[in-house]
């Protein structure tokens, strides 16, 4: 199939104007992205425990059909032919993530050399082929053990996870360049002890915010401990999902709310980890609710350690308001009302509405507000209700479409003087989307959860198509 025609934005092509997708330099990284619970399956063999998230998908009503990842993609026996389906999309990197109860059971104690073994030859055949390794160190699959000792709103559990991050970085160091602590730690804290929709499905915002700071401090105290031990050059950064928070009037309340969530979704991470400081006004708001981060002396220091890339994953953006329903500016316990209003957008099988520009706002943003951070895009894509041929192939132009006004919004940026370096999209392949099960499929590469058969999409054609474009154009 043919996809050059496609890699083009038609508005665009139309208009007579230039795609900016095509101001991307050669230099530019490629890649796709997984992580291992979503991917791996194979639960219970070498040597791997249960994570949150093995406990989480029995608990009856918290997940899709009561779906898990028992099985998942079965990536951990068919990791050389999968690592061959990235190398016919060209991409030169791959971005996995590290199964913290397969390399260390328990969350405690030595390694569990099975459980690094496949690692170590994920790694050395991505290299065969041409392929860098980007590692995550932590993508939610917390061991069970841990969280039953007051996972991560209990400080121990910092680290536990910097001793289990030297366990995976002595192994691999040699290898791999390129490090991430944690992916979207906003996800650990609040959906998992905030909110309750992903495991450990707690409830409790107060413990969330205590997630927070632990998360951070046990990204500070792996950072730090593998700085010193690097036997070469590395790079070493941590992946936010971040969004814009715009009000939704000019009035009062709605600027005030989209204040909150800016705080709460993009500040409270990145001016500890850059400024070496919670926001005042966020610190304050919490105050009203009577919760106290749990910052101890020479906690911001270790957090603030000197990082080399950021990585943003972008999905949507939100519009906010500080009125209720009834028209109401505060809620039954006297505190400001907040609530996500809609842009009135097309939105994705997710039900996230879509708006590419919001992405760009945000990259500019954060390159004003936190300067001299190279970022990549480690994570952007798109769930929609994929329909395969009889052949098992899915003509997915929505995606295309996604893909193409996302990835305008990056170059756009640029344009704008963010430090933008790479872009990789989600996902490799459709795997288990968490508290949706298998319902949602955000991969380019189709799986049939049957058969294990992988079948690329249009949208992979496309990106493999667009990468060869950019690359031969040698801007």
């Amino acid at each position: 199939m043919d996809t050059t025609a496609s890699t083009l934005d038609p508005a665009r092509v139309a208009s007579g104007q230039p795609d900016p997708i095509d101001s991307l330099p050669a230099s530019f990284r490629w890649g796709v992205a997984t992580s291992s619970y979503q991917i791996e399956g194979a639960v219970a063999e070498d040597g791997r425990t249960p994570s949150i998230w093995d406990t989480f998908c029995r608990v009856p009503g918290a997940v899709h059909k009561g779906e898990h990842g028992d099985i998942a993609c079965d990536h951990y026996h068919r990791m050389p032919s999968d690592v061959g389906l990235m190398r016919d999309l060209e991409v030169d990197t791959y971005r996995f993530s590290v199964a913290w109860p397969r390399v260390q059971p328990g969350g405690r104690g030595p390694a569990n050399p099975a459980g690094l073994a496949f690692y170590d030859r994920l790694v050395d055949e991505l290299l065969a082929q041409g392929i860098d390794p980007w590692v995550t160190l932590y993508h939610w699959d917390l061991p069970q053990e841990l969280e039953d000792a007051g996972g991560w709103p209990a400080r121990d559990t910092a680290y536990r996870f910097a001793d289990y991050s030297m366990l995976v970085f002595d192994q691999l160091s040699d290898r791999v360049r390129t490090w991430t602590t944690l992916n979207e730690p906003w996800c650990s804290a609040m959906l998992g002890y905030a909110y309750g929709r992903h495991a450990p499905g707690k409830r409790d915002f107060g413990a969330g915010m205590h997630a927070v700071h632990h998360l951070l401090l046990g990204h500070g105290l792996a950072t730090q401990r593998m700085r010193a031990a690097a036997p070469g050059p590395i790079d070493l950064g941590i992946t936010l999902n971040m969004s814009t928070s715009v009000a939704a009037t000019e009035s009062e309340p709605d600027v005030h709310a989209a204040r909150r969530a800016d705080g709460l979704g993009v500040r409270i991470y990145l001016d500890p980890l850059r400024h070496g400081r919670y926001p005042q006004d966020i610190v304050a708001d919490l105050a009203a609710r009577g919760i106290e981060l749990p910052v101890q002396e020479g906690d911001l220091e270790i957090i603030s350690a000197p990082i080399d890339v950021l990585g943003v994953n972008y999905y949507f953006s939100t519009q906010h308001s500080g009125v209720d329903e009834q028209g109401r500016t505060e809620d039954a316990d006297g505190l400001p009302v907040s609530r996500e209003v809609p842009f009135g957008r097309p939105r994705t099988a997710m039900d996230w509405e879509i708006v590419p520009e919001g992405f760009t706002e945000l990259l500019v943003r954060l390159s004003r507000d936190y300067p001299d951070l190279p970022m990549v895009i480690t994570e952007n894509g798109s769930a929609f209700d994929d329909e395969p041929d009889a052949n098992g192939f899915v003509q997915d132009d929505d995606r295309i479409g996604y893909f193409v006004s996302h990835l305008g919004a990056v170059a756009l940026a640029r344009q704008q003087g963010a430090d933008i370096r790479g872009y990789f999209a989600w996902s490799l392949m459709d795997n288990f989307e968490w508290a949706y099960g298998y319902d949602k499929r955000f991969g380019i590469i189709r799986v049939d959860y049957d058969t294990q058969v992988r079948t690329p999409k249009a949208s992979a054609l496309w990106y493999r198509d667009t990468i060869r474009r950019i690359r031969n154009a040698g801007n």
